[in-house]
């Protein structure tokens, strides 16, 4: 193929979940600018009716409601989106929760609650697309899942989020796990890894005017992420150019857990 259509996703049919706030909606949102068709799901109707209303004015973008926390909310929408397409070449397991609570305190509800949406979610979603997935990949144009993990899942942020820490840390280990046994089937699963964005996790920070300075302070690139930094790093996991990585993490942070 030509290099100059290494990063093409024109034609390409996406699924995002969490895709209506933060990085799930700046990667439809790239993604919708470049060609791709783009589902995005989330659990408030209204809120994603919105975005999706929005970001039908870059292109095809459709909402579907779905609870990525249960299996049967993640069947749900598998079946709504086979209603519609045969196959799905883009699969961004994004949707996530965090919960913070002092160690002697962290309640069961919180923990079950991250687990449920950061991790189990994730391995319950890609399970029940893997027939969409392997109707779209083959061995040289591999379908694509990304995870979105966090750095909180490398290192320690220092705050007493718990279920958070240890669910990114098996986004991480899940991804590697998932790729080996899905690359015969013409799938690549990688993850992105991402520092400070400005989403609705990060509000207390990014609304803060002291608290943003003092995490800007501990980037090396002294800046928060930008939307077209996550979404030109999906772009690049989702087209011909990275065709030959699959079980990878990228760490998109300018640069911050590497002064740790």
């Amino acid at each position: 193929m030509s290099m100059k259509s290494l990063f093409d996703v024109a034609g390409k049919v996406a699924v995002v979940s969490g895709g209506s706030s933060g990085i799930g909606a700046m990667m439809a949102r790239g993604l919708l600018e470049n060609g791709a068709k783009v589902y995005i799901t989330a659990r408030k109707a209204e809120r994603l009716e919105a975005m999706a209303k929005d970001l039908s004015e870059l292109g095809e973008c459709i909402a579907v409601q779905g609870d990525m926390s249960r299996v049967e909310g993640i069947e749900a929408l598998v079946e709504e989106i086979t209603k519609r397409e045969n196959k799905i070449d883009i699969l961004i397991n994004n949707a996530g929760a965090n919960w913070a609570a002092p160690l002697e305190n962290f309640p069961e509800k919180g923990w079950d609650k991250v687990m449920d949406i950061n991790i189990k979610s994730i391995f319950f979603a890609t399970q029940k697309f893997l027939p969409l997935l392997k109707a779209a990949g083959n061995s040289e144009d591999p379908a694509r899942v990304i995870n979105i993990a966090s750095i909180n899942g490398v290192r320690n942020s220092g705050m007493p989020t718990y279920a958070y820490t240890a669910s990114k840390s098996g986004v991480i280990n899940l991804t590697e796990h998932l790729a080996t046994d899905m690359a015969a089937s013409g799938i690549n699963v990688n993850a992105i890894a991402p520092g400070l964005f400005p989403s609705d996790m990060t509000k207390q920070i990014v609304d803060n005017d002291g608290m943003t300075k003092h995490a800007i302070a501990q980037i090396p690139r002294r800046r928060m992420g930008k939307p077209e930094d996550i979404a030109g790093t999906a772009i690049y996991l989702c087209s011909q150019a990275s065709s030959w990585m699959t079980g990878q993490t990228i760490v998109l942070d300018g640069g911050m857990i590497s002064t740790a």
